[in-house]
C-alpha cells in the first residue's frame, strides 16, 4: 500500500482514543434526535414521503434504519416512518475518532460508508489522520450502470471486478470527504502525501508521464491554507469527468481529467485501499441501488451486517 509521508518529527504520542464502549452509558440517538425534531418531521412528512419515496434508496434506506431505532416514546407512526429526505437527520459517526459525516450532501448524494487513514510511524504507532466518508449520487448510478448491472443482486456483484472498475471510471457524481482527526497536520503533508498516493495511481493507470496533471492537482494545497482538527476536505468528481477540490467550503480548484478523477477515487474504492472494510461497505451499498430500485417504501433495511457501520459509534476500524 502507499504510505502517507509526513515528517516524524511532527507527530507527537496520539491521544487516548475514544473508547466506543462508552456509547452505552448514554442512551443512543437521543442526543441527536430530540422529540422537537421528531415533531418538525411528522409535519414535513406526508409532503417528503410523496414526492421522493422512489427518488433516493439510498436515502431511503439510511433514514429508514435511523428511524426504526429511535426509542419507543420517540418511534415514529408507519405513516412517516419511509421518510426520504430530511436535513434534520442524525449524522452518522466514526467511532474511534468521533467524526461525524452527514447522512446527504448536495441535495442528492448520500453516505455509502465511512473508514479511517492511518499513518503507521516505524511500524510501532499508528496514527489516525483522517477519517473519510464517500457519497454518490443515486440517480447517476442507475443511469450510468443499469444497462450492465441492473439484473444482478448485490450478493452477485460482491467482489466483482468489473463493476468496481466501472464505478471508477463510469461518469457518475461521487465525492470523497475527509475529515481531519490529526491535530498536527499541515497542508505541506496533505500535499506530499497526495504527491506520493495520486501519483502512484496516475502512473498504474495512465503510464509515467503524468507529471504535469500531478503537479496541478498538489498545487491546489497552498502553503497559506490552515487545515486545523475538524478540516473538511471535499474531493468531488462532477460530470464530464471534474474533480473539483474544496477545503472548509472554499473551491480550490477544479480539473477535468478522467485519468486524475479515477486515481484519486482508486484511493478509496480501488483495488488496494486505504481502508478495506470501508470499500467493501460501500461498494456493497452500491450494489445494493438495483437491488432498491424497485422495492416497496419501507422495506428496506440497513441490518445487515456488512452495514451497520452507518450506526453512530459502530464504524469499522482497522
Amino acid at each position: 500500500m502507499v504510505s502517507l509521508r509526513f515528517p516524524c518529527s511532527s507527530f507527537p504520542s496520539p491521544g487516548k482514543p475514544i473508547n466506543p464502549s462508552s456509547s452505552s452509558r448514554r442512551p443512543s440517538f437521543i442526543p441527536a434526535v430530540t422529540a422537537a425534531a421528531v415533531a418538525c418531521t411528522v409535519a414535513a412528512a406526508g409532503n417528503a414521503i410523496t414526492q421522493n419515496s422512489n427518488r433516493h434508496p439510498f436515502v431511503q434506506n439510511t433514514l429508514d434504519f435511523i428511524l426504526s431505532h429511535l426509542p419507543p416514546n420517540l418511534n415514529p407512526s408507519p405513516f412517516w416512518a419511509s421518510l426520504s429526505l430530511s436535513s434534520d437527520a442524525a449524522p452518522v459517526m466514526e467511532s474511534k475518532t468521533g467524526a461525524s459525516f452527514p447522512p446527504v450532501i448536495k441535495d442528492s448524494q448520500a453516505l455509502l460508508g465511512i473508514g479511517l487513514r492511518r499513518k503507521s510511524i516505524f511500524g510501532l504507532k499508528n496514527i489516525d489522520v483522517y477519517a473519510f466518508g464517500v457519497y454518490a449520487d443515486e440517480d447517476d448510478v442507475q443511469k450510468k450502470l443499469s444497462e450492465k448491472y441492473g439484473k444482478l443482486s448485490a450478493s452477485e456483484l460482491k467482489g466483482n471486478k468489473d463493476f468496481n472498475e466501472d464505478v471508477l471510471a463510469s461518469d457518475i457524481n461521487l465525492t470523497v470527504r475527509l475529515q481531519i482527526v490529526y491535530s498536527k497536520l499541515s497542508i505541506r503533508s496533505v500535499r506530499g502525501a497526495f504527491e506520493d498516493s495520486v501519483g502512484s495511481r496516475l502512473q498504474k493507470f495512465g503510464g509515467p508521464n503524468n507529471k504535469e496533471l500531478l503537479q496541478r492537482f498538489t498545487s491546489q494545497f497552498k502553503d497559506d491554507v490552515k487545515i486545523p482538527k475538524g478540516s473538511i476536505i471535499e474531493l468531488s468528481r462532477e460530470h464530464g469527468h471534474v474533480l473539483r477540490t474544496k477545503i472548509d467550503g472554499e473551491e480550490m480548484g477544479s480539473i477535468q481529467s478522467k485519468l486524475l478523477c479515477q486515481s484519486v477515487l482508486d484511493l478509496y474504492i480501488g483495488e488496494d485501499p486505504f481502508d478495506q472494510q470501508a470499500k467493501e461497505n460501500i461498494m456493497h451499498k452500491l450494489a445494493k441501488v438495483f437491488d432498491d430500485k424497485n422495492a416497496p417504501v419501507g422495506s428496506r433495511s440497513l441490518t445487515e451486517p456488512s452495514e451497520r457501520h452507518l450506526l453512530p459509534g459502530g464504524a469499522s476500524q482497522l
